[in-house]
């Protein structure tokens, strides 16, 4: 299966590595195996910097101005118990009316921004792993790899340590790009 995009868990690898080995002996040194630290290769990429910046960008307006209507809706409540002493019943259940619908505006515009958020945030994240992903195989192919793993790791030495090089190449398509 050489060549193969497939990817597998990390513990089915490991073990069918495992069972290779045990069986294989001597034969089992012509194996080259690689390890990427997933979250050093996205801290450290210049893609996730990008996205998360873009992020921002996105949602800085839609912030803000849940921010000025959640500061008009508390000025109104002021309002109310500081003048509602001296307000008629009518400007008092109109004043309260309002407060009341906007208040509610305000939790669903709330609630929607949050929504939109994490699906954006999903997007972003799941464009970035396909990226890293797409990096791996070609290094993997490159080196004639036989087997990478990422996650679930208990223990690996610096020699099979690729992550450098994932980081490398991202940060060299992002240039390019």
């Amino acid at each position: 299966m050489r060549g193969s995009t497939k990817w597998v868990r990390p513990e089915s690898a490991l073990c069918g590595l495992l069972l290779l080995l045990a069986a294989g002996g001597v034969a089992a040194l012509e194996y080259k195996i690689g390890v990427i630290d997933p979250e050093r290769v996205v801290e450290q990429s210049p893609q996730y910097e990008a996205a998360r910046k873009a992020l921002q960008d996105e949602v800085a307006d839609r912030e803000r101005a849940l921010r000025e209507q959640q500061a008009k809706l508390d000025e109104l409540k002021k309002n109310l118990d500081r003048d509602g002493p001296l307000m008629s019943e009518e400007e008092i259940a109109r004043l309260q009316n309002d407060i009341r619908t906007r208040d509610r505006k305000v939790k669903y515009a709330k609630a929607e921004f949050q929504e939109d958020f994490a699906l954006r945030q999903n997007e972003l994240r799941t464009k970035l792993v396909q990226q890293v992903r797409e990096v791996v195989q070609e290094l993997a192919k490159e080196q004639k790899m036989d087997l990478i793993v990422s996650e679930g790791v208990v223990y690996f030495s610096e020699r099979i340590d690729i992550s450098a090089q994932v980081i490398e190449r991202l940060q060299s398509k992002f240039k390019h790009k």
